[in-house]
């Protein structure tokens, strides 16, 4: 999927929240600087979410309340140990977890959404989405995701 500007991925991110259910994981990989939190928070909007959202790079969870429980983590400082952080409890929690830097926990969740997000070399306000499924869960969030009108 292709997507021209800061608006065009705030209004995606904004309907994958919308659509999102209780136990659904999304992982978010990209380069620094691809827009992972941006995603994020846009991901908030469409929760309902109107505190202000922050990269929990250094707290890796942060959680907030809206339709449903946003549990926003961020594991890029993580090099070893991930199994002993319980982030399974949030997982198969009662919100939507959205994992910045998935990839590298030692333990992947067992069902999980990935979206890898790639800037365009020739033109940075374009951004390339790149959809990885995992499971009959994420099967389920990418099939409301990409019925949807979210325009």
């Amino acid at each position: 999927m292709r997507l021209v500007g800061i608006d065009a991925l705030l209004a995606f991110a904004t309907h994958v929240g919308q659509v999102a259910e209780k136990q659904d994981v999304l992982l978010l990989t990209g380069d620094l600087g691809a827009g992972k939190t941006t995603f994020t928070k846009g991901i908030a909007k469409g929760l309902g979410i109107t505190q202000m959202i922050k990269s929990p790079t250094y707290t890796i969870i942060r959680e907030y309340d809206g339709r449903l429980p946003l549990y926003h983590m961020d594991v890029y400082r993580i090099v070893s140990g991930s199994d002993e952080l319980g982030l399974e409890d949030y997982f198969e929690g009662d919100g939507l977890s959205v994992v910045e830097w998935g990839r590298q926990l030692e333990e992947l969740p067992h069902d999980f959404l990935e979206i890898t997000l790639k800037k365009d070399p020739a033109d940075e306000t374009v951004r390339h989405l790149v959809f990885s499924i995992e499971g009959a869960q994420a099967q389920a969030f990418y099939d409301r995701i990409m019925v949807a009108p979210w325009k």
